[in-house]
């Protein structure tokens, strides 16, 4: 018995923690010069900006998922679907608006419930 307790005493003491956790990064200081090897090389940028005006109005920028390459030129408006134009970009309808024999109603109905059933079930004590 007592050489089962000095055996667990030795293998905690000789192989540390079992499970730890991950390094955290590295926080670079307001002087800028950090020590050690967990440093970033190059800190990530977000994409360029354009800002030119004609750019904006004839191209569809930030569309184009390549790396290097022109930006796609709008097309003009015959050479796109007519339902393009017609999708409603407003706010969504209310339930009172909608027709109760189209599947948006119910769909829209069914929303509302759960909605409201996640509410109630939030108040909720166990």
């Amino acid at each position: 018995m007592a050489a089962r307790v000095l055996l667990r005493a030795a293998r905690l003491a000789l192989s540390g923690p079992a499970r730890g956790f991950a390094k955290k990064p590295a926080v670079v200081p307001a002087g800028g010069k950090v020590k050690g090897k967990a440093v970033p090389k190059e800190a990530l940028q977000g994409p360029e900006v354009c800002t030119d005006p004609t750019m904006l109005a004839t191209h569809a920028m930030g569309v184009n998922y390549f790396k290097e390459g022109p930006e796609v030129a709008l097309k003009p408006d015959s050479e796109y679907p007519d339902w393009l134009f017609k999708i409603d970009l407003g706010p969504p309808k209310k339930l009172e608006e909608l027709d109760p024999d189209s599947i948006e109603y119910w769909r829209r109905l069914r929303k509302y419930n759960m909605w409201h059933r996640n509410r109630l079930k939030k108040g909720k004590k166990l």
